[in-house]
C-alpha cells in the first residue's frame, strides 16, 4: 500500500526530469466581479475545470505522501480574503494501489471564500491575484505539482451612512 504510493511519487519525479513542458491539467473558470462595501463581506466562488481523463488530489488526499490542492490568494492592500472552504473530494481506487483509496477532484469543482474591504478602502476596482497548487494524475501515473494562476476583480462600493448625525427626529406632538 505505502510502497505503491512511493512508486507513484518516484514515477512523477522521473517524468519531471524527462518531460520538456507539461500541460496544464486545471483551468480556472471565469469569475464575476465581486462587489463589497466596508463591513459587509461578499462570497466569492472560484471554479476550476480538470482535463478529461485526469484527477487531482483533493485538499485532503488521504496520504501524507500526496500533495494536497491548495489555494493561495494575494489580495491588494485594503482587501481581505478569508473563510476559504474546499469541496469534499471523492474516493478513487487505482489498480496500482487497490488498498489505498485516494481522495480526489475530477471534472469541475468550486472553492469558496469571503471577500471584504477595510474601512479605509477607497471605492474603486481592485484585482486579486492568486494560484491553485495541485498535483494531477491519471490512472497510470501522477505528475509533478503545477500552479494554475488566477485572478478576479473586486469592486469596493462607497459606504452609505445609516446613522443620523445630530439630534434624533422630534415628535410632532407638543409636550407639556
Amino acid at each position: 500500500m505505502r510502497s505503491a504510493l512511493v512508486a507513484l511519487v518516484l514515477v512523477a519525479a522521473a517524468i519531471a526530469e524527462t518531460a520538456p513542458e507539461t500541460p496544464s491539467w486545471v483551468t480556472p473558470l471565469p469569475v464575476s466581479m465581486i462587489s463589497v462595501t466596508s463591513g459587509k463581506p461578499a462570497k466569492v466562488q472560484l471554479g476550476f475545470k480538470i482535463a478529461d481523463g485526469y484527477h487531482i488530489n483533493s485538499h485532503q488526499p488521504g496520504s501524507e505522501l500526496l500533495i494536497p490542492t491548495r489555494l493561495q490568494l494575494n489580495p491588494p492592500t485594503d482587501i481581505g480574503v478569508g473563510s476559504i472552504v474546499y469541496p469534499k473530494g471523492h474516493d478513487l481506487t487505482l489498480a496500482i494501489a487497490p488498498d489505498q483509496p485516494l481522495n480526489v477532484y475530477t471534472g469541475e469543482f468550486v472553492i469558496t471564500g469571503k471577500v471584504s474591504a477595510t474601512r479605509t478602502a477607497t471605492p474603486g476596482k481592485y484585482m486579486v491575484h492568486g494560484q491553485l497548487k495541485y498535483q494531477a494524475c491519471n490512472d497510470r501515473a501522477c505528475f509533478p505539482p503545477k500552479l494554475a494562476p488566477l485572478e478576479f476583480e473586486v469592486k469596493v462600493l462607497k459606504r452609505t451612512s445609516t446613522s443620523t448625525a445630530g439630534n434624533p427626529p422630534q415628535s410632532p406632538h407638543a409636550h407639556k
